[in-house]
């Protein structure tokens, strides 16, 4: 039954996808002369990651703490990185951010076109070079009025617990002077889990958001130190909240 249902979200979601590309991309020609942020095409593609989710009968999602992004202040957003369904979930938020994307994704059909047109940063994480040209155009984004979303582990979980966290995100919020934004998900690994094609249905999908930490709450300016704090922080919020599951 779970692959029937799977094939079914598939062809959905392709087929969602095929359909909306014609329009974004109308769109995103339209307003390229006056959006240099491509703000446009950034909300655009929230609003459809938030559809699609309302379309998929395959789970529950609760979101709590929306209102706590801050929309006059740049952050760093940070959440912990359980499945590919994550970037969709994330986008449900219609915060106004870039992304950090491996560059392996600019080859997927489709989403590499929405990565170019949204003007999302890519990162060979294999390449020094352009891990130091990503964290230069994020720390421009950030001093320009425009947040930063990362997920500090840097790969997804293969057991839907939090893993270490790289310290990229917490030097440049330190170097920037801006605050972090935590966001705890739970339940997209179980829907489908890294490496996974097949989806299982049934789940609830949990997104909370928390207070941002501000500069002056940091108490340190080592990255690590602040990466270690966080993921303890991070840890401890998703045990409570599968606690109150």
């Amino acid at each position: 039954m779970d692959v029937l249902k799977s094939f079914v979200v598939w062809i959905v979601g392709i087929v969602y996808m095929l359909l909306f590309f014609p329009v974004t991309f109308i769109i995103w020609l339209l307003v390229m002369p006056f959006d240099s942020k491509r703000k446009i095409t950034h909300w655009l593609l929230s609003w459809q990651s938030l559809i699609l989710t309302m379309i998929l009968p395959i789970w529950k999602i609760k979101i709590e703490g929306r209102e706590k992004g801050i929309k006059e202040t740049p952050c760093v957003i940070i959440s912990n990185h359980q499945s590919i369904l994550d970037i969709l979930l994330i986008n449900c938020l219609r915060y106004r951010f870039k992304w950090i994307s491996k560059i392996e994704n600019v080859k997927v059909p489709v989403l590499g076109l929405y990565l170019r047109m949204a003007d999302y940063i890519t990162v060979d994480r294999g390449n020094k070079e352009s891990k130091e040209e990503m964290y230069e155009k994020s720390y421009k984004y950030l001093k320009d009025g425009t947040s930063i979303m990362m997920f500090p582990e840097g790969t997804r979980s293969v057991d839907c617990e939090i893993g270490f966290f790289k310290r990229g995100a917490f030097q440049l919020a330190i170097d920037a002077q801006v605050p972090i934004l935590p966001i705890v998900l739970d339940g997209s690994g179980g829907v489908l889990p890294k490496h996974g094609l097949i989806f299982t249905t049934g789940h609830k999908i949990r997104i909370k958001v928390f207070d941002p930490v501000m500069p002056e709450s940091f108490n340190t300016d080592d990255p690590d130190i602040l990466s270690l704090n966080f993921s303890n922080f991070m840890i401890g919020a998703l045990k409570k909240l599968r606690d109150k599951s």
